[in-house]
């Protein structure tokens, strides 16, 4: 073989590789920004309209209002820190950890004779959407934790 194409093929191999990790965290850092406006927007509306977030409170806790204004407050604090780059792990490990806190309800919701916003389907969906949330919010974390190794 010649030596001269093996050197471009080991160029080409290895600069593909970084493009192809480059893009890898591209799209991580886009859906970590899309994830904090989600949690921070959504955070916001537990201020404007605490009602539409009453049914999602079981009926067994006291204060729900105050369950309600905490929470969202939580998702404004954690979705500013997962934008800010030296608080992005915390906030990406506490937005993880939110949605695990959450995850209960939304099954209560698809086992429950009336659902707390909608129909079963709409229960289902919303169940399949926080797994979503959760694993995207995991893979953000392990991506923040990566490059702070290699940085």
């Amino acid at each position: 073989m010649n030596v001269r194409f093996v050197n471009i093929f080991i160029y080409i191999c290895t600069h593909k590789t970084i493009f192809m990790k480059s893009n890898t965290l591209k799209i991580w850092n886009v859906l970590k920004i899309v994830i904090a406006i989600f949690m921070i927007y959504a955070g916001a509306q537990h201020f404007i309209k605490p009602t539409f977030f009453m049914p999602f409170v079981p009926v067994f806790l006291p204060l729900k209002t105050v369950i309600i204004y905490v929470s969202g407050a939580a998702e404004i604090l954690l979705g500013t820190m997962l934008l800010l780059k030296k608080y992005a792990k915390f906030g990406a490990l506490g937005i993880f950890i939110l949605l695990i806190l959450f995850l209960p309800i939304h099954i209560w919701d698809v086992f429950s004779e009336t659902p707390a916003i909608g129909s079963k389907q709409a229960a289902f969906i919303r169940l399949a959407i926080q797994f979503l949330l959760i694993f995207i919010v995991y893979k953000i974390k392990k991506t923040i934790s990566k490059n702070k190794q290699t940085s």
